[in-house]
């Protein structure tokens, strides 16, 4: 592994930008790279209040510059953040997205989306002691308490994906297809996904109080 490769800003990983660097100001640095990736993933859960309601998928929208501006962000727009934070103290970090099923509290979602599977779930993995550890910064600690599951914790050593079951012991989440770990946000294949399994948020006009959908009709190579 290259880890010149996972340590780069990118388009969408822009750390080096004014914004992020204000948004860390007030992160107190360790020198355990392992202590520093969960306060880090602690510090993105729990600012940003989880929000798969409000989606915008433009190129201009996506950057973590943007993304760190907002009250309320999406797995995806976290994820980003979060591996951008990541990259600017010097932990390599890269992309995962999936095909989830969430089991509990999504029936106004899957009203909109017009079906259960939540495509490009969006996570990170961190490299940390010789090797790649997932984590997943979406749910914070506030959706978990109205959720009734625990918030998801992570210790840096091994992978914490969304919890399987909630405190009643019934089926929260699963994952139903893995699409892979990304340098940067694959903005066209979240597209291309994201238009394969919901046509109709691509065909018309989204953009109520309740439920918002932007996407770029043309993508920049």
């Amino acid at each position: 592994m290259n880890r010149s490769d996972y340590l780069r800003s990118t388009p969408f990983l822009d750390f080096e930008s004014e914004t992020i660097k204000s948004y860390l100001e007030g992160v107190t640095l360790v020198p355990n790279e392992r202590e520093m990736a969960i306060i880090l993933y602690e510090k993105v859960r729990d600012d940003f209040l989880y929000d798969p309601y409000h989606l915008d998928l433009r190129e201009s929208a996506m950057k973590a510059s943007v993304v760190v501006n907002k009250k309320r962000a999406w797995c995806v727009e976290k994820a980003v953040l979060l591996a951008a934070c990541l990259r600017s103290v010097g932990i390599p970090s890269r992309l995962g997205f999936a095909i989830v099923t969430n089991h509990i509290g999504v029936e106004r979602l899957v009203k909109y989306l017009r079906k259960e599977e939540i495509v490009f779930h969006g996570y990170v993995e961190v490299f940390l002691s010789e090797k790649w550890v997932k984590c997943t910064p979406a749910f914070d600690q506030r959706v978990c308490r109205l959720s009734g599951v625990d918030v998801l914790e992570w210790d840096g050593v091994h992978d914490s994906m969304f919890q399987a079951y909630d405190r009643k012991n019934q089926r929260f989440m699963e994952y139903k297809h893995f699409y892979g770990e990304f340098e940067d946000l694959p903005i066209r294949l979240m597209h291309q996904e994201m238009k394969k399994h919901y046509p109709h948020l691509f065909e018309g006009a989204w953009n109520q109080k309740e439920f918002s959908f932007f996407h770029s009709s043309q993508l920049t190579d």
